[in-house]
């Protein structure tokens, strides 16, 4: 069976490196599929959930709050703002950053604060969407 190598890295480092018979991230326009040699593609990536199944049909998952996403035919790089392995998301902590969010939002005066306030908001939602779904995988 193909495969394609994967490698997940942020600005604290490589996050994991291997191979992939599958590659589904959260890219700006909709989530998408990547098989081995996949067609060259550059995407931005939302915040959200990556899954990675493996050459041994293991599903991998880990959370980023965006970035970018390179495809080539044999590799698939995400340089990820911020990424988090499946196992360290915290569902208690990610509900509460959403509710923290949710209040900044209500008091928001200014148009800046505004635009601030909803991207903390939906990386909370994000983060909390991939922890409930993370949640029945563990």
């Amino acid at each position: 069976m193909a495969t394609i190598k994967v490698d997940i890295v942020s600005a604290e480092g490589e996050i994991h490196s291997g191979e992939a018979k599958m590659v589904y991230a959260p890219a700006s326009m909709g989530e998408i599929g990547i098989a081995p040699r996949h067609a060259p593609l550059i995407t931005t990536l939302k915040p959200g959930d990556i899954r990675i199944e493996d050459a041994d049909g293991k599903d991998h998952f880990f959370y980023i709050t965006g970035g970018l996403l390179e495809v080539q035919p044999t590799i698939v790089t995400v340089l990820a703002d911020t990424a988090l392995r499946g196992d360290e998301l915290d569902e208690a902590a990610a509900l509460q950053a959403q509710h923290e969010a949710e209040e900044a939002l209500a008091g928001i005066e200014t148009v800046t604060d505004l635009g601030r306030a909803q991207l903390e908001l939906a990386e909370a939602r994000a983060r909390y969407r991939a922890a409930q779904k993370l949640k029945g995988k563990r």
